[in-house]
């Protein structure tokens, strides 16, 4: 238990001292690890959404996956396994990357943006325990999606293969690629530190289990702050980097790729968080499992790439606070980003409901 304890602080100073280092090699402020706008901007690359500015084959989501297949490799912890309601999971991924969209970031992020005084982001942050402690009243009901099985190992490859051609397409640049010559999209680390930050995480992220949603649920259910320290050591690491490198910022606006919709925020956030406890992880820990061999999670990933395209492609992300020739111009969540997110609400409740299985009574 005391190494466990200290992997996943290990694990949370990693990830932020990662963050620190990729921001000043060149990715977007408080946005050195972003699960969400990363996949996001990996759908723009391949073609599925059309917003210039966020497209771009981020080598990060290459390395956390091809990090955990390594790691659970080494373990032998690696085996294909799949079955547990793959449509249904599809479907939850899309929506959770709705929600994070609108939010402007996953829960890796928030956790940055905090500790780069984007004060915006306690709002989010509220709205995805809102959302986690919704899946907890249902798993305390009997929700469940079902077990998934062993399969044949080749469809644990399926992930850490997609993530292996993606790493070919950046390299390769060929011309259907689609990559952001302005916009978050164009900013960026160089591929090999962002790959090689990508690969650490990856790897120490699935020895330690390391998933926010799943961190919140255990303190709520059993008191377990264990997978909760991680994401503690995450924001005390981007704190204290921030303060030392005079890039803590507190303000409520006109934050790095973020807006002050408070509202839309929350709940973005609140569907984030109650899709994640559904799927059995935030989407961090998605990309960990499909690494691992996981299909379900594969699955689920390639759901929240079309969750992504969705998002863009309909106007249902939203859109960050600027500053304009002196002019303070407010983002925020569409009319059609709001209806998408209370739809997904009332789905996420639907499948919710739909999926308790009360326990026999004995004879």
């Amino acid at each position: 238990m005391k190494k466990q304890s200290w992997l996943i602080l290990l694990t949370g100073v990693v990830v932020g001292a990662a963050a620190l280092a990729l921001t000043a090699a060149g990715n977007p402020g408080n946005m050195g690890f972003c699960i969400a706008c990363f996949l996001r901007d990996i759908s723009g690359a391949l073609g599925l959404h059309g917003a210039a500015k966020v497209q771009y084959i981020r080598p990060e989501i290459i390395g956390l996956v091809l990090g955990a297949f390594l790691a659970s490799v080494a373990a032998k912890e690696f085996k294909g396994r799949a079955g547990s309601a793959p449509a249904l999971r599809f479907v939850l991924g899309g929506f959770v990357m709705v929600g994070a969209l609108a939010f402007l970031g996953c829960p890796l992020r928030m956790v940055l943006r905090l500790g780069g005084g984007d004060l915006t982001a306690v709002a989010g942050l509220l709205g995805f325990a809102a959302g986690i402690l919704a899946g907890v009243v249902c798993l305390k009901k009997g929700f469940s999606l079902g077990r998934a099985y062993k399969v044949k190992t080749s469809e644990g490859f399926v992930m850490p293969g997609f993530v292996v051609f993606l790493l070919v397409l950046l390299l390769a640049k060929p011309a259907f690629l689609k990559l952001s010559e302005e916009g978050p999209g164009s900013m960026k680390a160089f591929w090999l530190i962002a790959l090689a930050a990508g690969l650490a995480v990856g790897a120490l992220a699935q020895r330690s289990r390391l998933c926010m949603a799943g961190g919140i649920r255990d303190a709520v259910m059993f008191k377990d702050f264990h997978l909760l320290s991680g994401f503690g050591a995450i924001l005390v690491t981007v704190l204290a980097g921030n303060l030392l490198l005079n890039s803590f910022h507190p303000m409520a606006a006109v934050q790095p790729v973020a807006h002050h919709d408070y509202i839309w925020s929350f709940l973005g956030m609140a569907l984030a968080g109650w899709g994640s406890i559904l799927l059995g992880g935030c989407p961090l820990r998605q990309l960990i499992l499909a690494g691992e061999g996981n299909g379900d999670s594969a699955v689920t990933i390639f759901g929240m790439l079309v969750g992504a395209a969705l998002a863009h492609n309909f106007g249902l992300a939203g859109s960050a606070d600027a500053m304009a020739d002196g002019v303070f111009q407010a983002g925020g969540v569409s009319t059609a980003g709001r209806a998408a997110i209370i739809v997904g609400l009332v789905l996420v409740a639907v499948i919710s409901v739909a999926n308790l299985h009360k326990e026999e009574k004995k004879s």
